[in-house]
């Protein structure tokens, strides 16, 4: 299988979108063309710890709320093309997301990191949990069949915090700016919720390459 590593915010909603139209094209696949690791990337890095009112946020982030209500109804619209279902309204907080890298680190270690990325998705979009509470967190880890009890007592400390911000600082060094960025075989930057079509044609590309070495 070829590396496929993805950089993501799990309150990002082109994340979201992106990994639904990534899904669609390994869907068409009878074998999985990718090893998937994904990477933290904080949207907002500055976000404090508690989060904060998302309509504020939302207001502060696109200047005004005729701004924010403009680019989520754009968001909204190419979420329902993918067959996403994103309750907006449902989400009363912006959350500060370091827990819930560590969460997806930690998870990568046991083998469930696509299980915790999918659980922790949908419940930010689809149900609007507040992803930022450890109590929310260790329920989230429970249900992909993590120790929930385990993963509370280190988000009660300061376990890996440091390796979450020095990884996101070093895909910002690197020239990464918005999310999401998949890297293809540690070459190939491809930015942006690409449609499952250019997917197809880049696994396609990747076989035909690896058939002729």
């Amino acid at each position: 299988m070829i590396k496929l590593d993805i950089l993501s915010d799990p309150i990002c909603p082109w994340c979201y979108i992106g990994k639904t139209r990534l899904e669609q094209a390994l869907a068409a696949e009878e074998t999985p063309p990718f090893a998937i690791e994904w990477h933290p990337f904080q949207l907002n890095p500055d976000m404090p710890a508690g989060g904060m009112d998302r309509r504020e946020y939302l207001e502060r982030k696109f200047g005004g709320k005729e701004n924010a209500v403009r680019v989520y109804a754009e968001i909204e619209r190419h979420a329902l093309e993918d067959g996403l279902e994103i309750d907006f309204a449902a989400i009363k907080r912006t959350p500060n997301t370091i827990d819930a890298h560590r969460l997806i680190h930690w998870a990568g270690i046991e083998g469930k990191q696509n299980g915790i990325v999918n659980a922790l998705f949908n419940a930010y979009f689809k149900d609007g949990r507040d992803i930022g509470d450890r109590e929310v967190l260790c329920d989230i880890a429970d249900g992909v069949g993590m120790d929930a009890a385990v993963v509370g007592k280190l988000l009660a400390s300061d376990a890996d915090i440091d390796t979450i911000q020095k990884r996101d600082a070093h895909s910002r060094e690197m020239g990464v700016s918005s999310v999401p960025t998949f890297i293809v075989a540690n070459q190939h930057a491809v930015p942006g919720a690409q449609p499952a079509e250019l997917w197809t044609k880049v696994i396609n590309e990747l076989r035909d390459q690896q058939a002729a070495e």
